[in-house]
C-alpha cells in the first residue's frame, strides 16, 4: 500500500494523484499585474516535482482597490488571463492540477515599490486589523460589485482551463475582515454581534461563485483564526462558534476548507488535539486541507522575517493525523519556495537532499 501522502484523492471533477498541495504564497513577480514567463516556469517546475495540486499566489479581482502592490497578479483583463492560461497549460503538461486563489485585500497598508491604489482601500468598516481607520466603508453597491467581481474571476478560471479555485478568506483580508468583529462594525445585514451575522458576505460571495462555475467545479475557501496583526485572534472561540461560521459557508457551496495555522500540530480548542482542519472537517463533513510549517522546524512568520526554519522536520505526526482522517490534503508553503522537487524527494525518501528555506529565496523565482 502506498504512503498515505501518495494515495489519490477525488472530489467532484477534481482528481489528484497524491495528497500534497502547493500553498498560495504571494511572490510579487507580475509587473502591472501580468504574470511573466518566469511565473509560468515557476509553477511548471512544482508540477514536475510531483505536487498534485497547485494553488497559485493570491490573484486580485477587478476592483479599483483590491491590491496594494502593482506586482501582485490580476485575475482579470485579457493580457493577464492569457498568461494565466499559459500557467495552467504548463502545469497540465507535467501531470498536475491547478487552481487560482482569488483575492481582494480589503483595507491594508500600501506596499511594495509601486504601492497601490490611487484611491482609498475598501472594507466592511474601513478599518485595518490594527484598528486604524485608513480605508472607506463599503456601500451595499460596492459589496454587490465586489461579489460580481469574484464571480467573474471564477467564471474566467473555469473558462481558461483551471481545475478548481480557491477564495482567500483568511489572514485579515477582505472576506476575513467581514468575518472578524474587530474590522466589521456594520449594523446592516453584513454585520452584527455574532459570527452568524458577519458570515453573510462570505456566503454571498460563495453562492455567486458557485452559480458562475456550476456544481461540479470544486471551490476551496481558505480560512484562518489568526491574522497578520495578531496570532492569538480567534473568529471562533469554541466549536459552537466554528459551526456558526463554517456551516453557512458549507451550505453556500464551499467544497474544501483550507485551514491556515502557524503550526499544523497545535490544537485549535482545549480538550482535543484536533487542529483547525480537523475541527472544520468534523463540523462540516467536508474535506479539508491542513497547512502550517509543514516541512519546517521554525515557527511561521519568524522564518519569513529572519530566515529561520530551514531544516526539514519529520513528517510522522502529519502522517498520523492524515491516517486518522483529520484532514484530506496537506499544503506545503515555504519548503516549496526553495525546492520545487520537495514532494518528489519525500516520495523517494531523499530527505537529506532537500533544500532548506531561507529568506533569500524570496528574492527570485527558483
Amino acid at each position: 500500500m502506498p504512503s498515505p501522502f501518495f494515495q489519490s484523492f477525488s472530489l467532484k471533477s477534481l482528481s489528484l494523484k497524491n495528497r500534497f498541495v502547493m500553498a498560495p504564497m504571494t511572490r510579487q513577480f507580475s509587473p502591472g499585474g501580468i504574470p511573466t514567463p518566469d511565473v509560468v516556469e515557476y509553477y511548471r517546475k512544482r508540477a514536475a516535482g510531483e505536487v498534485a495540486l497547485i494553488l497559485t499566489e493570491g490573484t486580485v479581482v477587478d476592483r479599483p482597490a483590491a491590491s496594494n502592490n502593482s506586482n501582485i497578479p490580476h485575475f482579470y483583463g485579457g493580457e493577464s488571463l492569457n498568461e494565466w492560461e499559459k500557467v495552467a497549460s504548463a502545469v497540465h503538461g507535467e501531470g498536475g492540477k491547478i487552481g487560482p486563489q482569488i483575492w481582494h485585500q480589503g483595507v491594508v497598508q500600501p506596499g511594495g515599490p509601486n504601492p497601490l491604489p490611487q484611491e482609498l482601500f475598501e472594507g466592511p468598516s474601513g478599518l485595518l486589523g490594527t484598528g486604524a481607520a485608513v480605508g472607506r466603508t463599503m456601500t451595499e453597491e460596492d459589496i454587490a460589485d465586489t461579489i460580481a467581481a469574484f464571480a467573474s474571476a471564477a467564471a474566467d478560471a473555469k473558462r481558461i482551463g483551471f481545475d478548481m479555485l480557491e477564495l482567500h478568506g483568511a489572514h485579515g483580508y477582505l472576506i476575513d475582515q467581514f468575518f472578524w468583529d474587530f474590522t466589521n462594525r456594520r449594523s446592516d445585514r453584513y454585520g452584527g454581534p455574532t459570527i452568524a451575522d458577519r458570515v453573510q458576505f462570505g456566503v454571498e460571495v460563495t453562492k455567486a461563485v458557485r452559480k458562475a462555475v456550476g456544481e461540479d467545479f470544486v471551490i476551496s475557501l481558505r480560512i484562518s483564526q489568526w491574522k497578520i496583526s495578531g496570532y492569538d485572534i480567534k473568529i471562533a472561540k469554541d466549536p459552537t462558534e466554528m459551526e456558526a461560521w463554517l456551516g453557512p459557508l458549507s451550505e453556500a457551496g464551499v467544497d474544501i476548507f483550507h485551514c491556515s495555522q502557524r503550526r499544523f500540530w497545535e490544537p485549535e480548542f482545549e480538550g482535543s488535539d484536533l487542529n483547525t482542519a480537523g475541527w472544520a472537517k468534523k463540523i462540516t463533513g467536508k474535506p479539508t486541507i491542513t497547512v502550517g510549517s509543514v516541512g519546517l522546524s521554525g515557527e511561521f512568520m519568524s522564518s519569513l522575517r529572519e530566515g529561520t526554519g530551514a531544516d526539514p522536520t519529520p513528517l510522522d505526526e502529519l502522517q498520523r493525523r492524515l491516517e486518522r482522517g483529520d484532514f484530506d490534503l496537506v499544503a506545503v508553503g515555504r519548503a516549496l519556495i526553495s525546492d520545487p522537487n520537495w514532494v518528489q524527494k519525500v516520495g523517494e525518501g531523499k530527505f537529506s537532499e532537500m533544500k532548506g528555506y531561507s529568506k533569500e529565496s524570496l528574492a527570485t523565482l527558483v
